[in-house]
């Protein structure tokens, strides 16, 4: 019988041992008493190969009798890996016969033929797992099959661990019979869930060896991407998300737990597979089977798996993944929440801050922040900013910010603003990013303190403006055109003293930035200007679109006389901030600010500037005329003749006795300056979506 339904095992003999007579057989060869023999009829002949013995399902039939001793007798090992080659084959036909019903009746005889054995089970149960996987392959597809894939089942349903400790060093390289037994062990309701158990405590085990993570990372791929296997992780769905992230924080920072050394030795050598690659794609095969394909789909739009696996850009990987999550797949949320708090605390960094990453990124959702106290969640943010890990300060603002967005009016600004002010002082730009972000969000919500960020932020948003990191600047300068439409009210009507001084102060780093190389901040910058002209009236909207993208020497020149007639008393300032930008290391920043000082000088008025500040100006520029780049050199000498024909209109005012007739002869010997083209690229609108000009 055993022989027509599985054909030959490899290298071990094949009988009809039933599961009493095997167990009988094993006591024997152990030297134990068998039992009597059961009364009943005779055993039935051999079938001859190829031919099954028509019997009733699953009827035993009698043991042979026990081989007699002598020098011809099979060693004790090879009867034993015979009894267990028998004990597959016949285990295979009983359950093709029976069918599934007889799947668990099948599993506890298998069990005791295996114990009375008397040896580890978990040495037999490892014997029997690697023969199926030997004659999977062999057999025809339909029946045959599905039986033998059924004592899987059956040893499974008894001894999940050891089915799966056997299973897991012949999954690297996972070839198609491997697969085929992890997929079928998912498609079992009554084993899947014991198998998912075991192979996370195997990916999360910290003594186990990096190899066996891996293939436990394969085989959870395998059975995940199995239809409605993804259901018998109810209960521990967010903790094997978790773990699987976490995992891909180890494998990002190189970690290894003491025991790595451990030798473990897969079943056959193949080519080295990526651990991150296999646990991404475990990770969307979890999504994907619980109906979550719109995270898979936004975390690749994103980016997203490609940040998951990166040394540096992990948590941000894991901030998208929780965004992601947070929008499409909220049924989640306050289990993974409720799994992320003890993590906060862990001694394990790369668990902490993949939880810290987390809970940061589910504070997006207000329901979910529900779950803990303002007061509590608050508490812990601030408590972050005194941690010397700048990551985890980053992470807090992250928070902070996201907090800040919340539906309900934050009590705690007080306590909010503190943290946010001084982050704007660190040296990481992921900090000062945080800060100015989550200071931003703060000026969405309503009633926000306009007034009091003004005055906070006079001093220290400046300085960002000129920040030689792109992303600071962009975020500085878009945090300020935020700062003036919420408060563009008060400026209408001559009020907001302090956001009006503020906004003066960062008009020449603005016209400035409209010719940064970073498109991101000359965008900003351009928004940001707008906003300053809509809120003060201005009407020099259209002069500057068109300095911002293409570089206008005359809306620039129309901007800087309305500027110079408006605020005179801030014409100073203007020079002197333009001043400062003369030494900076970029080229087209020189020129701009070359040819900013040369308008400004044009167009005031010669009472206005004082001779220190001319001199001053006047020997700058002429520092420029030996500047390497030729386009420098052109625009400083045209400005060091405006700033000379001021200085002459100064010293004419002072020899003339008629005011009226001075300013006549200033304005008529002051011709206005004329700048070449700039060589540098103009950012037009062709030129911003990549289009080549014609011609």
């Amino acid at each position: 019988m055993a022989g027509g339904v599985w054909g030959r095992a490899r290298g071990a003999p094949v009988g009809a041992l039933t599961l009493t007579a095997l167990a009988e057989g094993i006591r024997a060869s152990q030297g134990q008493p068998m039992r009597p023999p059961s009364k009943g009829p005779q055993p039935e002949p051999e079938a001859e190969p190829g031919h099954v013995a028509a019997r009733e399902p699953c009827s035993p039939p009698h043991a042979q009798e026990p081989a007699p001793e002598g020098p011809s007798q099979a060693p004790q090992s090879s009867r034993k890996e015979g009894a267990l080659a028998d004990l597959a084959l016949y285990t295979a036909a009983c359950l093709e016969e029976a069918g599934f019903a007889g799947t668990q009746a099948t599993a506890l005889s298998l069990s005791s033929a295996l114990e009375a054995q008397g040896e580890r089970l978990e040495d037999q149960v490892h014997a029997l797992v690697l023969g199926l996987l030997a004659q999977v392959p062999s057999l025809a597809e339909g029946r045959p099959r599905r039986a033998a894939l059924r004592v899987l089942s059956a040893l499974a349903l008894e001894h999940a661990q050891d089915v799966v400790c056997a299973l897991l060093p012949c999954s690297l390289p996972l070839d198609r019979a491997a697969a085929e037994l992890w997929r079928s062990l998912s498609r079992n309701q009554r084993v899947n869930g014991q198998v998912l158990v075991q192979l996370l405590w195997a990916l999360k085990g910290t003594a186990g060896p990096e190899l066996e993570a891996l293939a436990a990372t394969r085989a959870l791929g395998e059975m995940l991407a199995v239809s409605g296997c993804v259901g018998a992780t109810r209960g521990f769905y967010p903790h094997l998300l978790l773990v699987l992230v976490t995992k891909l924080h180890e494998m990002a920072r190189g970690t290894r737990s003491p025991d790595t050394s451990k030798v473990w030795t897969p079943s056959h050598q193949g080519p080295p597979h990526s651990h991150a690659s296999c646990i991404v794609e475990a990770l969307k095969a979890l999504l994907t089977g619980d109906g979550s394909r719109m995270v898979v789909t936004c975390m690749e739009q994103a980016g997203g798996w490609r940040r998951l696996v990166g040394a540096h850009t992990h948590l941000e990987g894991v901030l998208l993944l929780a965004s992601a999550m947070v929008a499409h797949a909220d049924h989640h949320l306050r289990g993974l929440f409720a799994d992320l708090l003890p993590r906060l605390r862990s001694a394990d960094d790369t668990q902490r801050l993949t939880a810290i990453a987390f809970f940061t990124g589910l504070l997006q959702s207000w329901p979910t922040a529900r779950l803990l106290r303002e007061e509590v969640i608050l508490e812990r943010l601030r408590a972050w900013q005194g941690d010397p890990e700048p990551t985890v300060r980053w992470l807090g603002l992250l928070g902070l910010g996201h907090l800040a967005l919340n539906r309900r009016k934050v009590r705690h600004v007080s306590a909010l603003l503190p943290a946010l002010l001084g982050a704007l002082g660190e040296h990481d730009a992921r900090l000062v990013g945080a800060a100015l972000g989550a200071l931003r969000r703060l000026l969405l919500r309503p009633r926000a303190p306009v007034r009091l960020l003004s005055t906070e932020l006079g001093p220290r948003l400046p300085p960002l403006l000129d920040d030689a990191r792109d992303p600071v600047r962009a975020s500085a300068v878009g945090l300020l055109g935020t700062l003036v439409r919420r408060g563009r009210g008060g400026l209408r009507v001559g009020l907001r003293g302090p956001l009006r001084k503020l906004v003066l102060k960062s008009l020449v780093p603005l016209l400035l930035c409209l010719h940064d190389p970073s498109l991101d901040a000359a965008e900003s910058s351009e928004w940001t200007l707008a906003r300053c002209d809509h809120a003060l009236q201005w009407g020099l909207l259209e002069e500057m679109v068109t300095v911002a993208h293409y570089d206008s020497p005359e809306a620039l020149s129309r901007i800087c006389h309305c500027m110079v007639h408006w605020y005179p008393s801030h014409v100073p300032r203007f020079l002197s901030q333009s001043q400062g930008y003369l030494r900076s290391p970029q080229d087209h920043l020189r020129r701009a600010a070359t040819v900013l000082i040369g308008f400004f000088v044009h167009h005031t008025s010669p009472s206005r500037v004082n001779q220190d500040l001319l001199d001053s100006l006047f020997q700058d520029l002429g520092q420029l005329q030996s500047d390497p780049e030729p386009a420098v050199v052109a625009a400083a000498q045209v400005s060091s003749q405006q700033v000379a024909l001021l200085a002459r209109a100064q010293s004419s005012r002072q020899r003339l006795r008629f005011p009226h007739l001075r300013l006549l002869q200033a304005r008529a010997a002051r011709s206005p300056p004329v700048y070449p083209d700039s060589p540098f690229r103009r950012r037009s609108v062709t030129g911003r979506w990549g289009s080549s000009t014609p011609g």
